[in-house]
């Protein structure tokens, strides 16, 4: 398909709803981007102006890696909400930096009163950019087969670096399990999925359960962030090797997604933060069962940083699997076959029976 064939297509999801699959981000810089400086102009972009002013959410007038990484809200946001699903919009689930933080929450149309599985998703963009808004699509088909389903906002990096993210994060599962009988959850099992950044998030959920130092303040402390089961989409989880992959030494630059999390500078300068940004540094044995699943030819997040967590979480006696999608890139077409949905809603069904789980421990 041309590029220009391809962009009409996508201009067309967007007034035919529901939304079509995701968009391959990693073939649009290959097509557009003339200079290989992974950056794409207002002149170099053979599209629409229209496709291309509203992918350009920051109006910097230049299209970047994390610029296409928003494109899964335009293209999940405005999907139809089903009659048989109930969403509770911008729930407050507590503050960060001052503010009110919120999620959409997810719940069958008529409940049976029977407390449910949860499954909260976390998007992606860089830990700079995206919205809960594209967790609808995530959530919205595991509801329909009986979990309820929550998809949360955290704060960016323009508006605070590391540990925000995670803090905001680990105060939405607190938030949930203080009012499990309000929305039928049932607080032993609460799964997370997430790609990308979203992915680095969800993984450090699962490994950091018992690290004080990363709760933060933003309420319930009574209960814990703990999380049962994690599905990891090609989330970043050993950033020391992430910016010393070879082809992938830009993230370790001042500027990169990497470096804004961790407050600027080179990522390399920052050994300390390194480590306990690292989802792979708090791997024990209490970790849930995870759900790994990464592109081979994924060129934003290498294939090592999901090979290296399966590794030390089966090293540490985790249950863990890990699906190498042969020729994926970062997210794209391939993420969304019935193969990967029938994988990853067999690993998630495991919650139905909370038999089969570890038990839910609290904080120390």
């Amino acid at each position: 398909m041309s590029f220009v064939a391809w962009s009409g297509s996508f201009l067309a999801q967007q007034t035919q709803l529901p939304s079509g699959p995701r968009i391959n981000f990693e073939e649009i810089l290959r097509r557009e981007d003339g200079d290989h400086d992974r950056k794409v102009t207002k002149q170099e972009f053979k599209g629409p102006v229209r496709l291309f002013e509203r992918l350009d959410r920051n109006r910097d007038q230049v299209l970047t890696e994390e610029d296409f990484d928003r494109v899964g809200d335009l293209t999940e946001r405005r999907i139809r909400i089903p009659d048989d699903v109930t969403v509770v919009r911008d729930v407050v689930f507590g503050t960060g930096g001052g503010r009110d933080l919120k999620m959409h929450i997810v719940l069958p149309a008529e409940s049976d009163r029977q407390l449910r599985p949860a499954f909260v998703w976390i998007h992606g963009g860089g830990w700079q950019s995206g919205s809960k808004e594209g967790g609808l699509a995530q959530v919205i088909p595991l509801v329909r087969s009986g979990f309820v389903g929550a998809t949360i906002e955290y704060r960016l990096t323009g508006e605070a670096p590391f540990p925000a993210q995670i803090e905001d994060c680990k105060c939405a599962i607190r938030f949930l399990k203080a009012h499990a009988q309000k929305y039928g959850i049932d607080p032993n099992r609460v799964a997370v999925g997430g790609s990308s950044a979203g992915g680095h998030l969800v993984a450090l959920l699962g490994t950091s359960g018992g690290e004080k130092s990363l709760e933060g303040n933003g309420g319930w402390p009574d209960q814990s962030s703990r999380v049962h089961a994690v599905l990891d989409l090609y989330g970043p989880t050993d950033f020391r090797a992430f910016v010393t992959t070879s082809g992938y030494e830009r993230h370790n630059q001042d500027g990169s997604p990497e470096s804004k999390l961790l407050g600027g500078g080179e990522v390399l300068s920052s050994p300390d933060q390194i480590g306990i940004v690292n989802p792979i540094t708090y791997v024990d044995s209490d970790d849930p069962p995870f759900l790994i699943i990464h592109g081979s030819n994924d060129r934003t997040v290498p294939l090592n940083q999901s090979t290296l967590l399966h590794d030390a979480l089966k090293k540490a006696g985790v249950s863990a699997q890990l699906k190498i999608i042969e020729g994926g890139g970062h997210g794209g077409p391939e993420f969304s076959t019935e193969e990967i949905r029938d994988l990853e809603k067999t690993f998630l069904s495991q919650l139905l029976r909370s038999d089969d789980l570890p038990a839910a421990k609290t904080n120390p």
